[in-house]
């Protein structure tokens, strides 16, 4: 059955559908970034909230600035910007049909409709899922405004290239009109992701226009928020999974069988009621957000890494993995756990066990290439901090070390089987000379100022790194593996 409006009641028993009717939603969020991350995690929020009678006018429109955000337009209207979800619990699956999305933005090179959208009243919020590193943060953590995309902005501000060029020049109409200001919601896997957002648009406008900066700065909002669910990317097997369900749906998502959404409640337009709907609102984001970046975010870096120089093809094939299991227990718990607080209901160690248990779900076909892509960003953002405040509190460091070594033996481009590792970064080019290099040279990998920063200059760092590199170069990353947990 090919899903749309009109075949909803036609789906077969067993299938949840929208109990509200979408013709009585209007939109209120513009969401960048239409991934199946944001389809399985916020706009599920707001579904079940629509199915409890609220939020009507809260509806979402669908949005993006690449040209692969075209295709996915198109795929999504063709099916009423419907959504079947498959939840992959190991007792069962089971499908859901969500509706909270109504439209999708046409996707221009000028972003025009996209700024049009936005500076409508009836607009409160503009959130975005673009990645991690989509923010342009430079080497040092500020504002990159170097960069050529924000350099094109702040020289053509009524036609950017970039969603944060267009969120500005929405604002700026609205400023204008007097329709007042949105939020802007970022929902991406950053610390302080808010605070991140806050400075790339204040950033950016302030190139072009201080006056509207300044009033960005005094009355827009910009929530820190913790995101987290595990959601793969759709292909063969997933668009096989659903026809099972006896659903034609040409962009379904699959999930695990958790989600959490902890955010600031700092919401200059109003928002939706998603604590009815199991999401936390609490003045301490922070705590949540460095439990889940520390512990579960840095833990796929640490299995997927080896994963892909082993040629473990998923994440729960990386937790049957004897060597790489206990090298993500040890780590986590002696080199992450200390540097890690409890938040209210959760000890960090029964958050690894949690974590353990939701990596070794047989049914999550995640990829350790899609958990090990762009590292430059994840590395960086999630496992070097833990680095520096483990180096500052003289803590063990090994470990890490050693995974920051196989991240190194990884961007060589090669798995130990032989076979070669397809770019996997934005910066891959620059990343497998180093990594080359760093074969006869370790200093050579650390040494990247972009990426490493001041961690570059730390002896006792350096030292670790460098004795595992050699390491994994001359034995193998098992071996590499071995010799650290006998330690």
């Amino acid at each position: 059955m090919k899903l749309g409006l009109e075949t909803l009641a036609d789906l077969p028993d067993g299938v949840r559908v929208p109990t509200y009717d979408r013709a009585e939603l209007s939109a209120g969020i513009v969401h960048i970034g239409l991934g199946n991350f944001h389809r399985a995690h916020q706009a599920w929020y707001l579904h079940r909230l629509m199915d409890q009678g609220f939020a009507k006018d809260w509806a979402i429109l669908g949005a993006g600035v690449r040209p692969a955000d075209a295709a996915q337009r198109e795929r999504m209207l063709a099916q009423d910007c419907l959504t079947t979800l498959i939840e992959l619990d190991p007792s069962g699956k089971s499908a859901e049909i969500t509706g909270s999305m109504i439209g999708f933005i046409p996707v221009a090179e000028d972003n025009a409709p996209l700024i049009a959208h936005m500076a409508d009243p009836a607009i409160r919020i503009v959130a975005l899922t673009v990645t991690e590193g989509g923010y342009y943060v430079a080497a040092d953590g500020g504002f990159d405004s170097q960069h050529s995309d924000m350099q094109h902005d702040a020289a053509n501000p009524d036609t950017p290239r970039s969603a944060f060029g267009a969120m500005i020049a929405a604002l700026k109409q609205r400023r204008a009109t007097e329709a007042g200001p949105f939020t802007c919601q970022s929902c991406d896997n950053l610390q302080g992701n808010g605070d991140i957002l806050r400075q790339t648009i204040l950033g950016l406008a302030a190139l072009s226009d201080l006056d509207l900066a300044a009033w960005i700065d005094d009355t827009v909002t910009f929530p820190n928020a913790m995101v987290d669910c595990i959601v793969p990317a759709t292909g063969p097997s997933e668009l096989s999974l659903v026809r099972s369900f006896g659903i034609k749906d040409a962009a379904p998502v699959t999930h695990e069988n958790f989600r959490q959404w902890v955010m600031e409640d700092k919401f200059c337009a109003g928002r939706p009621d998603w604590d009815k709907v199991g999401a936390t609102f609490t003045d301490d984001v922070h705590s949540f957000e460095a439990m889940k970046l520390r512990l579960l975010n840095a833990g796929h870096q640490i299995i997927a890494t080896p994963g892909e120089l082993l040629s473990v093809e998923t994440i729960a094939d990386t937790m049957a993995h004897p060597l790489i299991h206990d090298l993500f227990r040890k780590i986590e718990t002696s080199e992450i756990v200390p540097h890690v607080a409890a938040v209210p209901g959760m000890e960090p160690l029964a958050y690894v066990d949690l974590i353990t248990t939701r990596f070794a779900n047989p049914e999550i076909r995640d990829t350790t290439r899609r958990v090990a892509f762009d590292g430059s960003s994840r590395h960086v953002g999630f496992l070097h901090p833990i680095i520096r405040d483990a180096l500052e509190a003289d803590a063990p460091i090994d470990g890490l070390a050693l995974v920051e070594a196989l991240w190194a033996r990884m961007c060589a481009g090669t798995r130990e089987d032989g076979n070669e590792i397809a770019a996997n970064d934005p910066f891959w080019d620059v990343l497998t000379v180093k990594a080359n290099a760093a074969r006869n040279n370790p200093t050579a990998w650390i040494a990247q100022d972009r990426f490493y920063g001041d961690l570059g200059q730390n002896v006792r760092f350096i030292e670790s790194f460098a004795r595992w590199l050699r390491l994994v170069w001359n034995d193998g990353t098992e071996a590499a593996i071995r010799t650290y947990l006998e330690s």
